[in-house]
């Protein structure tokens, strides 16, 4: 199958800083993420970021276990790989950007399922796949950061 992704951006009416630390703390991410289910932290930096987690996210035609590895530009975004799990390869990122007042929102997630996984990912179940790993937790970002 190869490579399953993409990139999603949203505008919100919300600081960076508020932005930042909501996709930051990643053991509430579960609460607004949509995909993610479950993390488990295993390692933190000096300021106490999340910066190797286990994760479950849920990829509709089945349940993923990843571990990631978290690096963190404070107010510019994060960047994530994964270390080892269900997936081939994963790697991701947030990105914020100050847009006239509001903050644009960009999440990126690319990765490759293997090939067991991507016998069942095929025709439109990868379209809604693709939507539910990638657009959904930049929504879920929007409507987190805007009700804060």
């Amino acid at each position: 199958m190869g490579t399953l992704g993409g990139s999603h951006s949203v505008e919100i009416a919300a600081s960076i800083e508020t932005c930042f630390d909501i996709a930051a703390d990643l053991p509430g991410a579960p609460r607004w993420q949509g995909a993610m289910k479950r993390v488990e932290v295993h390692e933190t930096d000096a300021d106490g970021r999340a910066t190797l987690i286990t994760t479950i996210a849920d990829a509709k035609v089945k349940e993923i276990r990843t571990v990631l590895r978290f690096s963190y530009q404070p107010l510019g975004g994060m960047r994530w790989e994964q270390v080892k799990g269900d997936l081939k390869w994963l790697r991701g990122s947030w990105d914020f950007e100050d847009v006239g007042g509001l903050t644009r929102a960009t999440y990126t997630m690319e990765g490759d399922p293997g090939r067991i996984l991507g016998m069942l990912i095929r025709g439109p179940v990868e379209h809604s796949i693709r939507h539910h790993l990638v657009h959904l937790p930049a929504e879920g970002l929007k409507s987190e950061a805007e009700s804060a």
